[in-house]
């Protein structure tokens, strides 16, 4: 592909590593575009939808005039798989903190878990975590957070059109879950801790599909830069 035509627009799908963060994988992109492809340091490049370090999977990265397209393709559906730990929470609702509280299990039973499940489905109401990019008083949450401040979060209407159980092997639970855009699935995991009477937190989470686009076809950040050495 020339630089004429990552300035015309691209939508290129990669598959973020775990560990990264997504402004990571686009600014080597873009490096490796500049350097290997000819294209101006001043070319836009960006992504639709932000993944944490902690989860890996699908980053769709656009190109040039496709920039323009970021905020249709992030209102689109997303599919998410993981593993909920069962028993325990973390204040970050994933391993980015240690655990805090541990709870009884000895009641939770797999059509528990299943008959839960349906409370899910559908519009719901949610709570963002406190470790999250969300803006309170000008303030990233998890800046607040991080300073050890007690902040209110009002909750936020969001839907589930999927959540479906794949494996059981407690403490671990693993899913599938198909959402709406600003759905955080660490959320989901502790309020699905405490609908079973006990605690969890996320300890897995890949991004599979946004929309029509899947990380089957998308490539590693690395292969990527290969790429445009031939």
């Amino acid at each position: 592909m020339s630089a004429e035509d990552y300035l015309n627009g691209q939508i290129i799908l990669i598959d973020k590593p775990l560990h990264w963060t997504s402004f990571q994988a686009v600014n080597k992109m873009k490096y490796a575009l500049i350097n290997k492809a000819g294209l101006p340091k001043k070319f836009k490049i960006g992504h639709a939808g932000t993944l944490d370090p902690l989860a890996s999977g699908l980053l769709l990265v656009c190109t040039g005039k496709f920039t323009k397209k970021i905020t249709e393709l992030q209102g689109q559906a997303k599919e998410y798989t993981g593993t909920f730990y069962i028993g325990a929470t973390t204040p970050s609702y994933d391993l980015e903190t240690e655990i805090d509280e541990t709870f009884e299990t000895s009641h939770i039973d797999e059509a528990l878990i299943h008959e839960t499940v349906k409370q899910f489905l559908g519009e719901i109401d949610q709570k963002p975590p406190i470790f999250s990019a969300i803006k309170k008083d000008g303030i990233r949450l998890y800046e607040h957070a991080r300073a050890g401040e007690t902040v209110e979060i009002a909750t936020r209407k969001t839907t589930v059109h999927e959540f479906e159980i794949t494996r059981i092997a407690l403490p671990e639970v693993d899913f599938r879950v198909v959402c709406s855009k600003g759905t955080y699935i660490r959320s989901l995991a502790y309020d699905f801790g405490k609908a079973i009477n006990s605690g969890s937190h996320l300890t897995v989470l890949r991004r599979t599909k946004i929309g029509n686009y899947a990380v089957t076809e998308a490539m590693d950040v690395t292969l990527f830069e290969q790429s445009l050495a031939h």
